[in-house]
């Protein structure tokens, strides 16, 4: 059977794609396309075309399977150009998604009507490229510039009703798509209605270029396809169509072969694969309808709004009637942003806070819960208390889950009766905004737990990720290491503030020490202490900041930290007593400074993650190198335009990377220890990916 089913309505030839389960761009939908179009005009009779999509979508994009792979004729700017082309009015229909090349196609038809609920999009520029089928040409023409480059540069999906008011789509409907396609169809025949090629149109008015190009690569913190799209759009003001076309195509090409491109397809596809799990095949989960959270603070107050957003009943438990209220003042105020955004109506504010919401001081509120999400202070007897009482409280199969940032799992399963239904899972502050969720396996997890901890991410919308027992899991554990290469660097002579420059740079959302501010100084502070006791003599510990902690400052909360921070000013000034004190343990320590390049940060910082990040997949900490990509992408402000620190790897060389690390063990051999999985994969000539490549088989 054909992809692009050819029927006829009277003087209306429907061309319905049929590629499910989304009708992607295959090669055999631009072939059916083409000989659609050839197959209308040839019908004697025939005065318009509707092209329409069978199933969930009218076109959802590209092709994911032929990525990385030579494209085959027709490509899709010809057979964009042959719809255009057509002297037949052209109508597309569209419902569900029309999103990269789909979008493309809608554009080369002649007239546009959708569906309410459908959405359209350009997201190439989240693969690392810009749209290569005349979209950068087309949008500008059809709703000029500004409105364009809003599309195109932020990839995002614009719902049917803003996509008329712009000007994308000229009619919205309701019901079944081609009966709506041919409905209106039939109506601009009967006005009379002409073709209207949208690249026959006036071009559209010129902006600001320069400022708009630097506006766009610093809002990508350095990804480059937002603000090629500004260039290739500003071609379709200064250039011909044709020019225009020829000078989009170009940019595409060159994009292709770019490590962004190869980042972003790597994280396009592990974000995909990460919670595809082969222990996870045939195990259901448990049933999950109520969840229970104990502690109401930040973290806590963060999770119980997530559940509650998700359509679970939350039972929350603070220790006194004021921590209660205050808990439930914390989830109504993170609901109310979501009131303000339009996520969510008054009416359902109202029923989340006093139906779906409970906030209690007795555990028995939990009897009947399906899993508990234990939130409390990080202290191992603290956690233990916690446990022993829900292990009192909790019905028979209750999931019992842990949110500890770095302590042993497996110590608390067995501080209960029922360690098989124990489980970490570690939510990111603030959790009802954080993508990641690090699923923490213990020695006695059941196999339904674990299948259970990944169904309630995969309902909270997070990004889920499979950890192993181990201080500080995946993510923290990495940070760990790579934040005391920093700290090394600071007092080897180089500054925060260059550092935090240099990283952000590099792509960062924030440097490691704007980072630290945000999250408390007395969060490392309390690790570096319960650490003491067991740290290895060589390894060197920077103490500076400490000073700082015992007087107080802890960062932003504080108002004092690495950046001193005014009330209602955003962001920091460097603190000047952190100059001072690193002065005074450099001298201490007897350490002449020394210079630092940007580029030299960057290489040690990323080396030493690379590093560390090599041990835990060794160890199976991580199952797959793409699972510590996903970890430092979705959770620690990872560049995602470098796929994540083993992609960044892969495309550094493997063997470069171990030589860089081997280089700084000649100053601190304990620290730069290389991984052995590492030194293995150099040995061999193999990659991180290959290991990747490997457990999808």
């Amino acid at each position: 059977m054909s992809n692009v089913a050819y029927s006829r309505h009277d003087d209306i030839a429907v061309l319905t794609i049929q590629n499910p389960p989304v009708n992607a761009l295959s090669l055999a939908v631009r072939q059916g396309l083409m000989a659609g179009m050839d197959q209308a005009e040839a019908d004697s009779g025939v005065r318009a075309v509707l092209i329409v999509g069978e199933g969930r979508a009218f076109i959802a994009g590209a092709d994911i399977t032929e990525f990385g792979k030579t494209p085959q004729a027709p490509w899709l700017p010809d057979v964009c150009n042959r719809i255009e082309a057509s002297p037949l009015l052209v109508v597309g229909s569209m419902h569900g998604v029309s999103l990269g090349g789909g979008l493309e196609v809608a554009l080369a038809a002649h007239y546009r009507i959708a569906q309410p609920s459908s959405r359209v999009g350009l997201p190439e520029v989240h693969l690392g490229l810009i749209p290569g089928a005349g979209a950068t040409q087309r949008l500008p023409r059809l709703i000029g510039v500004e409105k364009a480059l809003d599309a195109i540069t932020t990839g995002r999906h614009i719902k049917a009703p803003e996509a008329l008011e712009m000007g994308i789509i000229d009619k919205v409907e309701e019901g079944d798509p081609e009966a709506v396609g041919l409905a209106y169809t039939r109506s601009l025949l009967d006005e009379g209605a002409s073709r209207r090629a949208v690249s026959e149109m006036p071009s559209p008015q010129a902006i600001d270029w320069h400022a708009a190009y630097d506006a766009t690569l610093k809002k990508g913190r350095g990804q480059i396809s937002p603000a090629q799209a500004v260039r290739a759009v500003q071609a379709s003001v200064e250039q011909s169509f044709e020019e225009g076309m020829k000078t989009e195509r170009q940019m595409f090409m060159d994009l292709m072969k770019t490590d962004q491109r190869e980042g972003m397809i790597h994280a396009f596809f592990s974000e995909r694969a990460v919670g595809n799990l082969p222990e996870l095949k045939g195990v259901e989960p448990r049933a999950l309808q109520s969840i229970g959270v104990i502690g109401g603070g930040t973290m806590g107050a963060g999770i119980a709004t997530a559940a509650v957003l998700a359509g679970f009943e939350v039972v929350l438990i603070e220790m006194k009637d004021e921590a209660a209220a205050a808990a439930h003042e914390r989830i109504a105020g993170n609901l109310s942003g979501a009131v303000k955004r339009g996520k969510i109506t008054q009416q359902k504010f109202d029923a989340l806070t006093t139906v779906a919401l409970t906030v209690s001081t007795n555990y028995d509120s939990l009897a009947s819960v399906d899993l508990v999400v234990e939130a409390v202070f990080e202290d191992m007897d603290v956690k233990k208390d916690v446990f022993g009482k829900l292990d009192a409280v909790c019905k028979p199969g209750c999931v019992l889950a842990t949110n500890t940032s770095y302590l042993d799992v497996n110590e608390i399963a067995d501080s209960t009766s029922r360690p098989a239904d124990v489980i970490g899972l570690h939510f990111f502050s603030p959790a009802h905004v954080m993508k990641l969720l690090e699923v923490v396996v213990a020695d006695k997890t059941a196999a339904d737990v674990v299948a259970t901890g990944f169904a309630l991410g995969k309902a909270l919308g997070k990004t889920s990720v499979r950890a192993g027992v181990c201080d500080g899991f995946i993510g923290n554990r990495i940070l760990a290491t790579y934040r005391t290469a920093a700290d090394h660097m600071v007092l080897d002579g180089a500054t925060p503030y260059q550092i935090d420059a240099a990283l952000e740079k590099f792509g960062f959302a924030m440097g490691p020490f704007a980072v630290a501010d945000l999250a408390g100084l007395d969060i490392g502070w309390m690790t570096r202490k319960r650490k003491a006791p067991t740290r290895h003599a060589d390894e060197r510990v920077p103490t500076y900041i400490d000073r700082l902690c015992e007087q107080g400052h802890f960062g932003q909360k504080t108002g004092q930290g690495y950046y001193i921070y005014e009330k209602g000013k955003r962001g920091g000034v460097p603190n000047p007593a952190i100059t001072r004190l690193i002065e005074e343990e450099q001298t201490a320590l007897g350490i002449t400074p020394r210079a630092f390049t940007d580029a030299e940060i960057v290489r040690r910082y990323m080396s030493a993650m690379v590093n560390e990040a090599a041990k835990v997949v060794g160890e199976g900490i991580a199952k797959r190198p793409l699972d510590v990509d996903m970890t430092l992408v979705f959770g620690y402000g990872f560049p995602r335009y470098w796929g994540g620190p083993m992609k960044w790897a892969d495309l550094q060389g493997l063997g470069a990377v171990l030589s860089d690390i081997e280089t700084y063990a000649q100053e601190d051999a304990w620290f730069w220890q290389p991984a052995p999985l590492l030194t293995k994969l150099v040995a061999e000539g193999r990659t991180f990916d290959d290991l990747n490549k490997e457990a999808a088989k």
